[in-house]
């Protein structure tokens, strides 16, 4: 079985609902993973929870400044930002550069032109972002995140699922190593706790568990997968 691509996570901050739901379709399309926010507040609490690949963020929001949270993104972060806007003002896209914001598109654009565009900053920021991810103890990996400092797994809606502490610490593991095969001996040694008895058989349960949890068919995973004669692997990262 061929196993499924990580898909890159584009938020759409934007608050006209028409023009957000064609651009979120049409990005679907294309393959991304994509979230949607109507104002700075939904941002906010979006970001919070996942660090998306790159940000669509309209300037001219109801409740907040889209360069105050350009601002504000860039100093917490390498994500790749996107400014959108229907104002020709060159002043506002010399200000969006400034403030932290990779590239700068105005309406009306062409979609396509705006995925390739997308595309090509998912390219350029992937290194630094995997780096701050790693750094901070957070791993993502197709639509999840794994937060090992707050021992928390968030599903791609956005919603914590509850792991119990062997659970975690197999898929902390494996996402410390993403695209790496561990054998059980590898994953006992990284899972092992003092006092506790644990044979290469609970390894196989608990990624059975898992999978049940994280899978789309966990009798087809795609995100644990199997490597036969060795042990396992999480695809992507």
């Amino acid at each position: 079985m061929v196993n499924a691509p990580v898909k890159a996570h584009v938020l759409i901050v934007e608050d006209e609902p028409v023009t957000r739901a064609k651009l979120a379709a049409h990005l679907i399309s294309e393959g991304f993973q994509v979230s949607e926010a109507a104002d700075a507040r939904d941002m906010r609490t979006i970001v919070s929870r996942t660090i998306p690949d790159v940000v669509l963020l309209d300037i001219n929001l109801p409740d907040e400044s889209g360069l105050i949270l350009a601002r504000d993104l860039r100093a917490k972060s390498s994500v790749g930002i996107i400014l959108v806007t229907a104002r020709q003002d060159e002043t506002d896209r010399i200000v969006g550069l400034e403030l932290g914001a990779d590239d700068y598109i105005t309406k009306p654009f062409n979609a396509r032109e705006l995925a390739v565009r997308v595309r090509n900053l998912i390219r350029r920021v992937a290194p630094s972002m995997a780096a701050e991810r790693q750094a901070s103890g957070v791993y993502t990996f197709s639509g999840w995140k794994l937060d090992c400092d707050a021992r928390q797994l968030i599903s791609p809606e956005s919603e914590a699922v509850r792991l119990t502490r062997g659970e975690f610490d197999v898929l902390a593991a494996l996402a410390r190593n993403a695209g790496r095969a561990l054998t059980r001996d590898q994953l006992l040694d990284l899972t092992q706790h003092d006092g506790e008895a644990v044979i290469d058989r609970t390894i196989d349960v608990l990624v059975g568990r898992l999978r049940r949890k994280i899978e789309a068919d966990p009798k087809h995973p795609a995100i644990i997968v199997t490597v036969h004669g060795i042990g396992y692997r999480l695809a992507g990262s």
